[in-house]
């Protein structure tokens, strides 16, 4: 007699095994771990570090992938790029709903629909002993040292980066809030080609930029993110560069502290940033919010809508305002 379940056992076993081969890979499985991908504001790459290594702790088999951009390139990833990213931290909240909370073609959804804001920070002006003028410099003539023709200034792409803009409000606001007339041309404007002019109405400072925006490389400098400008002013390159707080902290760097109602740093003065603002010349962000208006730098996560892995990604945020909180990291609390 012919023994038929033999066969029929071995086909259920080998079923069985390629099910459990199946569930290791691309599952969290010991082969192959579920990848979280993340794409940051280079700012704040540095304590989002601690962040996803606390996570990937709490969660084995789970493996976090961060990339940095400055903060107008992160949401470009996903939205302009379409590139898989489950986590998006930008250095600037606005841009959240100016760029995200739209129609993604491919979907018909928005790409999000919330976000958490979770740190606040402040621009100061970053140098070194090798600066030009180091010693000499302050917090009551850091825009006459830094006016001067020999000196070197540094900040990051308007077009790419929040902390671009920035620095051009910065520089706004201490015209007006110093009463020195050509104080932002003689330290930015001037050195652009073409040169970037201020127009006034309503009692709000806007510069408008180019197309393509060339600084004339001697007396200032542009790079793609802030982070970027650390190795040019470390090695002499440039003497002074816009950065945050948290940056010139985190990298050893001497910096000179601004005056709260220029520096972005509280909501105290919100009303006074308000009275700045810059228009990003790129046409691709022409109907998406190219006007950056001056408000408190506060940070932002959020989640795209097309995340591969929503519940850990949701996850993942929660730590980071959790860490981010009450004033994490020495940074200040949004609230």
């Amino acid at each position: 007699m012919t023994d038929r379940t033999a066969p029929a056992a071995l086909l259920l076993l080998l079923l069985a095994g390629m099910l459990v081969t199946c569930g290791c890979t691309g599952n969290g499985g010991e082969d192959e771990p579920v990848v979280l991908n993340v794409v940051a504001a280079g700012s704040v790459l540095g304590p989002l570090g601690e962040v996803e290594a606390a996570f990937e702790a709490d969660h084995p088999g789970v493996d976090v992938r961060v990339e940095g951009h400055g903060s107008i390139q992160c949401i470009r990833q996903v939205t302009d790029l379409h590139r898989d990213f489950d986590v998006v931290i930008v250095a600037d909240e606005t841009l959240i709903p100016d760029m995200m909370y739209r129609e993604d073609e491919r979907t018909g959804e928005a790409y999000a629909d919330s976000y958490t804001p979770f740190a606040r920070n402040a621009v100061v002006v970053a140098y070194t002993p090798q600066s030009r003028y180091g010693d000499a410099i302050t917090a009551e003539n850091w825009y006459e040292v830094l006016s001067r023709p020999d000196v070197r200034v540094g900040f990051s792409n308007p077009m790419l980066d929040a902390a671009g803009y920035r620095a051009l409000m910065v520089l706004l606001l201490a015209e007006e809030y110093y009463g020195e007339a050509g104080l932002f041309a003689g330290i930015a404007g001037d050195h652009c080609a073409p040169a970037l002019t201020v127009t006034e109405t309503g009692g709000v400072q806007r510069v408008t930029l180019p197309e393509v925006l060339e600084p004339d490389g001697t007396k200032l400098v542009i790079r793609d993110g802030s982070i970027f400008l650390l190795s040019h002013l470390e090695s002499g390159g440039i003497d002074y560069a816009f950065e945050y707080k948290s940056v010139a902290e985190e990298h050893g760097l001497q910096y000179i502290s601004l005056p709260p109602a220029i520096d972005l740093s509280t909501p105290v003065h919100a009303e006074n940033y308000r009275t700045v603002e810059v228009t990003l010349g790129f046409q691709r962000f022409s109907s998406i919010g190219s006007v950056r208006t001056g408000v408190p730098v506060v940070y932002g996560v959020v989640v795209p809508a097309g995340a591969t892995n929503p519940a850990l990604a949701e996850e993942f945020a929660g730590y980071v305002t959790a860490m981010f909180g009450e004033g994490g990291y020495g940074w200040p609390a949004v609230y």
